[in-house]
This record gives structure tokens, C-alpha cells and sequence, in this order.
């Protein structure tokens, strides 16, 4: 069965390891904290605590907070699959932005010792590099798309 052109694009990925061990790296890292925010694991507050975080004190319309706990959860178990690695990759790479906008008054290293106010951006900086790469390379060997390309 041939796919459309469209979702053949999306699903392009080569047989390398590189971009299997990004998409791996960025999803085990991401999915924590997309569970802090549907189901309170780790600390979190859950999926109700945290729209109200974002849609009351940060102010963002709802749509938007509701993709945002999507791209880490959901994305984050598509980008360890392998599962539609651009799409997963684009909406984590929306987040890294607004993370980015957000923690740049904080300057740019990481709070490691608890001077700062906040985290720097470096963490989201880097993260964003892997977003770029995986959008450009797709997922890689040992991935769902991998598979559902051929």
C-alpha cells in the first residue's frame, strides 16, 4: 500500500543509530515531566493543577496549555517509539521556545547551586538542538516509523 505523500514525508527516516539515540534521549528525559503534569507522578500536579498553572498564573490560552502537557506526555512515548518522531519533535521543540522566553531573564547556565532566581535557558538550548535534529533526520533506526515506512 502506497502512503500519501504528505504522511511519507513525516515518516522519512533513514537506518542510522544517531538519530534513534536523540529521539531515546529526548523522550526518556521528556516523559517524566509530560507524567508530572497528566498524572501528578514525580511530584507533579497533575493534569487539573496544571492546566490551572498555566491557563491562570501564566496566562496561556487553553489550547495551547493542553498541547503543551500533550507534547511532553504523549510526545515523549511517541518519541520512544519512534511514532511520528517529527511531529513529537515539533511540539516539543514549541515548548523549548516558550521554556527559552521564559527562563532568559534567569541568564543562561542551569541553577546548580541555587544562586539564581531560576533555571537558566542551556537545558532548553540543548534540548532544541536535538528537536532540530530529529525534524531533520526522523527517527531513526528501530523506529515505529522506520517500519511503517516500508
Amino acid at each position: 500500500m502506497q502512503l500519501p505523500s504528505f504522511l511519507a514525508s513525516l515518516l522519512a527516516t533513514g537506518n542510522s543509530l544517531a538519530p534513534t539515540v536523540l529521539r531515546l534521549a529526548l523522550g526518556v528525559m521528556i516523559l517524566p515531566h509530560g507524567l508530572q503534569k497528566t498524572l501528578g507522578w514525580f511530584g507533579g500536579y497533575g493534569f487539573n493543577g496544571t492546566m490551572g498553572y498555566l491557563t491562570g498564573t501564566v496566562g496561556a490560552p487553553w489550547i495551547f496549555a493542553l498541547l503543551a502537557i500533550l507534547a511532553e506526555s504523549v510526545g515523549g512515548l511517541m518519541l520512544i517509539a519512534g511514532f511520528g518522531t517529527r511531529l513529537a519533535a515539533l511540539g516539543l521543540g514549541g515548548v523549548m521556545l516558550v521554556a527559552v522566553a521564559q527562563h532568559r531573564a534567569n541568564g543562561f547556565f542551569m541553577n546548580w547551586a541555587g544562586n539564581q532566581k531560576g533555571e537558566g535557558i542551556e537545558f532548553h538550548l540543548l534540548a532544541l538542538g536535538i528537536v532540530v535534529a530529529l525534524l531533520i533526520l526522523g527517527g531513526g533506526k528501530f523506529s515505529v516509523d522506520s517500519a511503517l515506512k516500508r
